[in-house]
Formats: C-alpha cells, sequence, structure tokens
C-alpha cells in the first residue's frame, strides 16, 4: 500500500472536484443482516488504521485523521449503536497491534493473504477494486474490447492485469510500462490506443486529466487476480465483532450511505 503516501496531494485536491462517480456496486453479504448477536460482549469496536494511505486514511493539513475508511468507521459504530475510538498506527506495526489486542479491527487494507488469514478474520468486501481499460476521450463511446486486435495495448510489466491480458485477451499486443502513470501518460500522447490496470489508481490520474481520457467499457472482477478488495481485518475467532461489522456494512449499503461515502472520496468513479 506504500504507493498510497505519493497521492497525497492528489486525495486533498480531490474534495473540491465534482462528483462524476458512480453508484457502488453491492459488495456485502447480504445474508449478515441475519447475523447480528448480542452487542453486550462489544460495548465498542476499537478500530486501529494508518495515517499515511489517501484517500482511505490518512492526516489532513490540520493534522486531523480522515478519510474514506475513517469516515466508514464512524458509520459501523453508529449503525451498531456502540462506541468507537479510531487510533492511527505506523503501517509496519499496525497487525502486531491488532494481534496484541491493541485493538477490535484493522480497518487499513490488509491484504488477505494465506499468511494473515492465519492470525486473522475479515468482513465483507466493501470496496472491490477491478481492473478498467482508460482510452483518449474519443474513444470511450462503443469502446469493444473484442476489436482491440490490431491495437497497442499499455499495461505494467509483472502486474496482475498483464497476467490478466494474457489469461483473457491473448490477442491484443501488449506494451509494458514501469508504472500506472507513464502508461496513462503514453495514451493521453496517442502512443499507444488504451491503458488497462487498477481501476482506483487510474481515477486518481484521471481526475486530473478529465478533459483528455476516460473509463472505456466495463470494469474487470478477478479476485483471484486483483486481490479480494478492502476489507476489514479483526482477530481470528472474534465473531462478535465480524459479525456486528457485516451486519454494519449491509445496512450502510442498504440506507445509502456507503454510496454517499463513494461519491464524496471518489469524484471519478472507478467502477
Amino acid at each position: 500500500m506504500g504507493w498510497g503516501r505519493a497521492l497525497g496531494a492528489i486525495a486533498l485536491a480531490l474534495f473540491a472536484t465534482p462528483a462524476f462517480a458512480q453508484p457502488l456496486p453491492y459488495h456485502a453479504d447480504p445474508d449478515a443482516r441475519e447475523m447480528l448477536p448480542s452487542l453486550t460482549p462489544i460495548p465498542a469496536i476499537r478500530f486501529l488504521t494508518t495515517a499515511d494511505f489517501p484517500p482511505f486514511n490518512f492526516r489532513d493539513t490540520g493534522g486531523e485523521l480522515v478519510g474514506f475508511n475513517i469516515d466508514l468507521a464512524k458509520r459501523i459504530c453508529a449503525e451498531v449503536n456502540v462506541a468507537c475510538t479510531i487510533q492511527a498506527w505506523p503501517w509496519d506495526q499496525a497487525a502486531n497491534a491488532l494481534s496484541d489486542s491493541q485493538g477490535d479491527a484493522l480497518i487499513a487494507g490488509l491484504a488477505m493473504t494465506e499468511e494473515n488469514g492465519a492470525l486473522f478474520d475479515f468482513s465483507s468486501t466493501y470496496l472491490a477494486l477491478p481492473g478498467r481499460f482508460v482510452t483518449q476521450a474519443g474513444d470511450v463511446e462503443g469502446f469493444d474490447p473484442a476489436a482491440l486486435a490490431d491495437q497497442r495495448i499499455g499495461v505494467r510489466t509483472g502486474s496482475a492485469h498483464e497476467a490478466f491480458l494474457e489469461r483473457y485477451l491473448p490477442e491484443l499486443e501488449r506494451v509494458g510500462f514501469d508504472s500506472e502513470i507513464s502508461g496513462m501518460e503514453a495514451v493521453k500522447s496517442g502512443s499507444i490506443h488504451a491503458w488497462f490496470g487498477d481501476a482506483l489508481r487510474a481515477s486518481f490520474w484521471l481526475n486530473e486529466n478529465l478533459g483528455c481520457c476516460g473509463f472505456a467499457g466495463g470494469a474487470y472482477f478477478r479476485p483471484s487476480l486483483f486481490g479480494e478488495g478492502m476489507t476489514i481485518a479483526v482477530p481470528a475467532g472474534h465473531d462478535p465483532v465480524r459479525h456486528a461489522i457485516d451486519w454494519a456494512l449491509v445496512r450502510l449499503k442498504e440506507n445509502g450511505a456507503l454510496d454517499e461515502l463513494y461519491l464524496r472520496w471518489f469524484p471519478v468513479g472507478f467502477y
């Protein structure tokens, strides 16, 4: 998640930008509405996070902890009517702090790896991170991946998105880049026809290049390649907290609060 540090200035600039986002897809498990346990064992939820992953969790110019994850944690606590605390830790210490019972839940983008799965359980996905194509604005309408066989398509070398193109669209002429920014700048200059990569990262670049380019075609969700998305980690076996969080995520989707947060923090929607 180190790339988030480089987006701090961009994230701050987004808040004054009109929202062009689309509604957030329904990732939460609707069956979770039946899971709400007695709240007696959890009078409070102590959330842990980090302060260097904008726009999810970071400090604003006044030093206040803000972001999508911060607002979401507060909404979860309000939905299940429990007290809420949010404490920031350095990224390399946050998971250990959760293991050491310094908190009840970690909302900081901890990956659902096999190693982490041995220590933690995870909530439902509240924000999936799809792959998407980016083209110049004039090529967005009527975009068809099946018609790209004679076009140069950029992708980050060695990435999961390159693996996706190799597996599902092997006929495309792939052009490798070292970074997302350089690839999308190549779209802007016209040296390649389209870019395929992480939609979240692309949304930040597009916010600065709305007159040039845009998302083309649909969003591709492949958890086996792109990861499970954003979830909340709890210590293994702490089912009352996890069930309460899952229940709250369903409620927040149903009452529109989850979409509201998405529109606020991601003006250029990546779905």
